[in-house]
């Protein structure tokens, strides 16, 4: 199956130009060497062995952020596939659209010497002519992010299916169209109104040079919601959103995703934190997190109405 990935190609698109014209994406992160033989199947190893070099050249960055960096590295590097589609900013509100044709290759002395062929479509896609909730995520913080979520829009938007999002809705196929609408919203809502939770008054979402770079933070478990850390620095939060009710199986997940961190980016000082935000719960979750008081469980609520003017 294809995937869609947001990729900046570099800082404001600064040599987004270049890589149009030269038909290919790229990173740096101040790694100048040739990955061709580093690149192992599990991102994880990647970072084993990338996260201290990247940390030795950038004393002042926390582990969070080396991660963060190496991780968008392999995904660039490895983790894109040939076949996989890619959404570049052209710095005047378009995103241009490119097939990824090749394998990494490094290119010495260049911007961006970590690079993959890609095959730009001529048509650009206009950032207003996408959902709000699209709009979201490829505006999200960070050099890579995973879109495939919109897949359905995306290939509207691209021509590949038209009408899908309608056809789905008309043949059932999705049960409650609102709940559907507010699967795409709710992270989208909690990340723009983070300093209005009860959970900003400990914590922030993580930042990296100013920009917050937390939300959909990858890991080698998953994508983790929102990766926060407390204002003292001294405790990670992972924060898991479901739409609905969630069951004790996210219990699990939200484990998972906290023992990631704490084995691979959390520093020896630093505590590892997790919250589930859904709808409702049930009693088996509620058994669960009696065992697990690391986690904690808060219910959002929803009023929509209208009023007669």
């Amino acid at each position: 199956m294809t995937n869609y990935c947001r990729v900046m190609l570099g800082k404001q698109s600064v040599h987004a130009a270049d890589c149009f014209a030269g038909n290919f994406i790229g990173a740096d992160f101040g790694i100048h060497e040739d990955l061709s033989h580093h690149l192992p199947e599990e991102w994880r190893t990647f970072n084993k062995q990338f996260i201290p070099k990247f940390l030795e050249r950038n004393p002042e960055k926390e582990k969070i952020g080396a991660g963060l960096a190496c991780g968008a590295l392999f995904t660039i590097s490895k983790g894109i596939k040939k076949g996989d589609v890619v959404l570049c900013p052209d710095g005047g509100g378009n995103y241009r659209v490119g097939d990824v044709a090749g394998d990494y290759y490094y290119a010495v002395n260049q911007v961006l010497p970590h690079r993959r062929k890609v095959s730009w479509r001529p048509e650009p896609i206009a950032r207003a002519s996408m959902s709000e909730a699209l709009q979201n995520s490829t505006g999200s913080a960070g050099t890579v992010s995973d879109i495939s979520s919109y897949r359905i829009e995306l290939d509207q938007l691209l021509g590949n299916v038209p009408s899908a999002l309608q056809s789905r809705v008309g043949d059932g196929e999705i049960e409650d169209p609102v709940a559907f609408a507010m699967e795409k919203h709710l992270e989208a809502f909690l990340v723009t109104n983070w300093d209005q939770t009860i959970l900003s008054k400990d914590f922030s979402i993580f930042e990296e040079d100013g920009e917050s770079v937390g939300q959909q933070y990858a890991t080698d478990a998953g994508p983790i919601d929102v990766l926060a850390i407390s204002k003292d620095k001294k405790r990670l939060l992972v924060v898991e959103l479901k739409r609905g009710r969630a069951s004790d199986a996210v219990v699990g997940q939200v484990l998972r995703y906290m023992g990631f961190v704490k084995d691979q980016i959390a520093e020896s000082n630093q505590t590892v934190e997790g919250v589930i935000i859904a709808l409702e719960d049930d009693q088996k979750m509620r058994w669960a997190l009696m065992s697990v008081p690391s986690i904690s469980f808060y219910r959002y609520q929803v009023s929509f109405k209208l009023v007669k003017a």
